[in-house]
């Protein structure tokens, strides 16, 4: 079993920055691909980032390209979400996520294996 915690959410003005990080326990992740999605209120939850086991190669949803970095550091279990330019929209519970099953990253939510709890997110205009 993989533990996920997240962590590194607050609150913060638009174009300002957050650093998520994601600390897994358990088991290693260096195998995994991990993904973050988002759920804003009432709505579903979206893909926003995903990241191969090496970290050789990166997705990202059309929203957040250009602001949002996804890396990873498997030396300590972790798994990274740099957020700059931030805009209200962007308010949500930001979740980390792996994909235990299979050596691709996916933009689908219930091909991931492993969720955290969550870290809020909240943008002011």
């Amino acid at each position: 079993q993989v533990q996920l915690a997240e962590s590194g959410g607050g609150l913060v003005q638009a174009g300002g920055s957050l650093r998520l990080s994601c600390v897994a326990s358990g088991r290693t992740i260096s195998s995994y691909p991990m993904g973050w999605f988002r759920q804003a209120p009432g709505k579903d939850r979206d893909f926003v980032a995903a990241i191969t086991s090496s970290g050789g190669t990166t997705r990202y949803g059309d929203s957040v390209k250009g602001r949002f970095t996804i890396s990873r550091d498997n030396a300590k279990n972790t798994v990274f979400l740099q957020m700059n330019s931030l805009k209200p929209e962007d308010t949500a519970v930001y979740y980390c996520a792996a994909r235990a099953l299979s050596f691709i990253t996916s933009t689908l939510q219930e091909r991931y294996d492993y969720w955290g709890q969550g870290t809020q997110v909240t943008v002011s205009s």
